[in-house]
């Protein structure tokens, strides 16, 4: 990959995903990410229990954030037809949460079970989704299929690279439905560049998340970085999602055990000025 020469990412783009600053309460979260001049949130469904979640959604929105999105639906993929319909129901109920949050985007983490093909799977997810797309466009919710890192093939998702993501989009028909690109879990893709343009000329990237891969990764789940600490090049694919016409929210999403421990304010702070230097 050629080096980028962009300038760096305006802090009215950024968002933070409540799982992030994992400590705190949404209340919390939505004071200090507004007082570091943050502009967006992503919530995490755990962090609607037991709240009302419409009143929640205006919280939110008086303090001067955005509500980018809700996280996450999916995990369609199961050998059990009644196991499959109870994600079904999740997902329906996650549609009525995010009308009510006013959220216009739900996560799509689309579930794999070891017991059976991934072909399989991936058929069971086409099926779900397109179950729940009446009820999505209804309701003025978007759906963004994020493909997830191959190590997660397993059990969390068959959906693995942005060419299965668009793939299934593109075969859902409906501008209810695009992709969410991770830099996570896309960064070694050859074809992303490629994958990415194709997101624009469909019109259908919906969302954009950020972070760094660390070396080594002591937790392939829980061991994400700040921006700069790894080796993920975000000034390349952020200039890649741009020039596909993507304009929207920059969202830093960190699963971190070692984060998690730290001061969050500090934690904070830290995120705003990687963002500003590194994306």
């Amino acid at each position: 990959m050629c080096p980028v020469i962009l300038e760096s990412a305006p802090l009215s783009r950024l968002c933070i995903h409540t799982i992030t600053t994992k400590p705190w309460s949404i209340e919390e979260a939505a004071t200090r990410y507004a007082s570091a001049g943050v502009q967006g949130i992503t919530v995490w469904r755990d962090a609607l229990n037991g709240r009302d979640i419409a009143q929640t959604g205006r919280m939110l929105r008086k303090t001067g954030l955005s509500v980018v999105s809700l996280c996450r639906g999916g995990f369609f993929a199961s050998p059990e037809k009644e196991k499959r319909r109870l994600a079904i129901d999740d997902n329906r109920k996650a549609i009525e949460e995010a009308f009510l949050l006013g959220a216009p985007l739900i996560v799509l983490v689309c579930g794999a079970d070891p017991g059976q093909s991934l072909d399989e799977s991936r058929k069971q997810i086409k099926d779900g989704i397109a179950e729940l797309i009446p009820e999505a466009e209804a309701a003025k919710v978007k759906l963004a299929i994020e493909p997830l890192h191959p190590m997660y093939a397993d059990s969390r998702s068959a959906i693995n690279t942005l060419t299965q993501a668009n793939d299934l989009a593109e075969a859902l028909q409906s501008p209810q439905v695009g992709v969410a690109v991770d830099v996570y879990h896309l960064w070694w893709d050859p074809r992303l560049e490629e994958e990415i343009d194709r997101c624009g000329r469909n019109n259908n990237l919906l969302a954009f998340h950020v972070c760094d891969w660390k070396t080594p990764t002591v937790d392939l789940l829980n061991d994400r970085g700040l921006m700069g600490e790894g080796c993920i090049p975000l000034k390349t694919i952020r200039s890649w999602v741009e020039k596909a016409g993507f304009g929207g929210f920059i969202e830093v999403e960190i699963f971190s055990l070692e984060y998690w421990k730290m001061d969050q304010w500090e934690f904070l702070k830290r995120i705003v000025s990687t963002y500003e230097k590194f994306v």
